[in-house]
């Protein structure tokens, strides 16, 4: 059989989360539904006391195929007509009448949606908080390291190395925060009938939907057409393309850092890897860069989810067809993603030597927030104190001398500053400023958000 996405041919997606999405689990997440609804309806007399247990103990057999609904499917035309068909084979014939009473497809369709969601939650998770850990761990280990911090791709001043992760770090305890916050409005179970208002079952359609939430470890929808509302849907996507932003923003960093020109980092490299088929020494961040490949495609998923928001009347089918891949696709994306990134982070080599030295890549000119300070401090007016920081770090420049050495020089500058004054401008374990705190802050933090999945 030809495997036309990567995912099908396990080239990527853990098998956990691949299971939640494969064929027979989906019709045991229906199957499940169908008897939990089942015994709800005969718990308070909407169907007969005696048939909610056998139609359960039916669904839950294990004995209903994929295999089998296909056949059926194939005279009906109908997935989930072929479901309940199958699962009428293995009723007693006193149970049969009563199979999905009161029900419609989108209530099997939506809840096992809920269902899926719910179990890849439970997956991506505590990988969110297995990452915003590690990170915070290695934002307390590097918090002493003095590192070029740059805007505009440029160097601006100087920070803890650290701080890089805390920022990390930070945004995915937020993540694990947000994750917990949606569950209540995205996890739903829908089993409201044709035009969600219970019909057949009535006034006690409402008790029979909470009950069957009950059993789901769902929560039980408010209102709905035929569908549970697609924002609720968006949500989702838009949560997991959320994270893969951050793991982007992470892996994007990591790829600039790893640049021959810079160095701090790299990705773990094994003995036996080849970074380039043609050129034997290449170490290529090829973790860091799939990482961003991910990210395209599982933010590419949110604008269909949007598209899927208004339906016609109480529903068409306009949504159906593409949620069979929106959700399964964000879902394995976000945790292969998940998987890559900790491998990456966990096993990443940090040169601390190369940090420093890119410090000094400038010949100081880092310093010069630091020395426009100092002047200030002396009671240079600010606009004169940075016109003359600025003239002599670019004269410094342009005849290819030290900083420090171009600042001593000048008389601007050794009328206000001794040069003991001077020597303790430039050194960068001084103006870490107050990164150790928060980093410190920050490890806090990411301990009490996470520590009950670690």
């Amino acid at each position: 059989m030809l495997a036309i996405l990567p995912i099908d041919s396990g080239r990527y997606g853990t098998k956990e989360m691949m299971n939640i999405f494969s064929e027979q689990k989906k019709v045991d997440y229906q199957l499940e539904i169908e008897g939990a609804a089942a015994v709800s309806q005969s718990e308070i007399g909407l169907i007969p006391k005696t048939v909610g247990k056998k139609i359960l103990k039916a669904a839950m057999s294990g004995k209903i195929s994929v295999k089998r609904i296909k056949e059926l499917e194939a005279k009906s035309d109908h997935d989930t007509a072929a479901l309940v068909e199958s699962l009428s084979e293995k009723c007693p014939k006193d149970a049969r009448p009563w199979i999905h009473y009161g029900l419609t497809s989108n209530d099997l369709v939506d809840t096992s949606n809920s269902m899926q969601m719910r179990d890849a939650l439970n997956i991506i998770e505590p990988k969110v908080a297995k990452l915003a850990s590690i990170l915070a761990k290695r934002a307390v280990q590097h918090s002493k390291i003095p590192a070029v911090g740059r805007t505009h791709g440029q160097h601006a001043s100087i920070i803890s190395f650290g701080l890089k992760f805390a920022n990390w770090a930070a945004e995915m305890a937020k993540h694990v925060e947000r994750i917990e916050q949606l569950k209540e409005r995205i996890l739903i179970c829908k089993t409201l009938g044709v035009v969600g208002t219970g019909s057949l079952m009535g006034a006690r359609s409402l008790e029979v939907q909470k009950r069957v939430a009950k059993r789901l470890g769902l929560h039980p929808a408010e209102v709905t057409t035929q569908v549970v509302p697609r924002e609720r849907y968006a949500e989702y996507i838009f949560e997991l393309a959320l994270i893969g932003a951050t793991l982007e923003k992470i892996a994007v960093e990591i790829r600039n850092l790893q640049r021959t020109e810079i160095a701090e980092v790299a990705e773990h490299f094994k003995k036996g890897q080849m970074g380039s088929s043609a050129v034997p020494v290449k170490r290529n961040p090829i973790k860091s860069e799939r990482v961003s490949s991910f990210s395209k495609m599982l933010r590419s998923q949110i604008g269909i989810t949007f598209e899927n928001i208004p339906l016609w009347h109480e529903r068409d089918l306009s949504n159906s067809a593409n949620e069979r891949f929106v959700i399964p696709t964000a879902s394995i994306l976000a945790d292969e993603m998940l998987e890559t990134m900790t491998k990456i982070v966990s096993n990443l080599m940090v040169d601390e030597k190369r940090i420093i030295e890119n410090l000094y890549m400038t010949k100081g000119q880092i310093f010069a927030e630091f020395v426009l300070e100092a002047l200030i401090k002396k009671g240079v007016p600010r606009f004169v104190a940075y016109r003359d920081v600025q003239r002599v770090a670019f004269e410094a420049k342009d005849k290819g001398i030290q900083y420090i050495d171009a600042i001593k020089k000048d008389k601007a500058f050794a009328s206000k500053l001794s040069e003991k004054e001077i020597d303790a401008i430039f050194l960068p374990e001084k103006h870490l400023g107050a990164s150790p705190v928060i980093i410190s802050n920050v490890n806090k933090s990411v301990h009490r958000i996470v520590k009950r999945f670690i």
